[in-house]
């Protein structure tokens, strides 16, 4: 189970959106709902700046697994972060069904 830094307890209701890789957060995002989307990127939102402070306590090498949950939420708050401020929908406007498929992606 993923478990995020106590100070952050506040959004352990979303630590289904703490996903590693990029795949997993769009595969997440059209699976979502908007509503489910929106109650997210509410929640994470606001607490952004706090989570950005927090993770810049750390090496990006020493993140235990807290921190690097709390990271890949905050990854999946950018994910969600169109589709809830201008798509409002899920899925990218006028793409059809163009799929991208990432190659390789930074180790983190």
């Amino acid at each position: 189970m993923t478990t995020l830094p106590t100070e952050f307890a506040d959004l352990e209701p979303y630590a289904d959106w703490a996903l590693a890789t990029e795949p997993e957060r769009y595969a997440k995002r059209l699976a979502s709902s908007m509503p489910e989307m929106q109650q997210f990127y509410d929640a994470a939102f606001g607490r952004l700046e706090d989570a950005i402070t927090y993770l810049d306590k750390f090496d990006l090498d020493d993140l235990d697994d807290d921190a690097r949950a709390l990271m890949h939420l905050m990854q999946s708050l950018v994910m969600v972060s169109f589709p809830v401020e201008v798509w409002k929908q899920p899925r990218v406007p006028d793409s059809g069904a163009a799929w991208v498929t990432i190659a390789k992606e930074p180790v983190v």
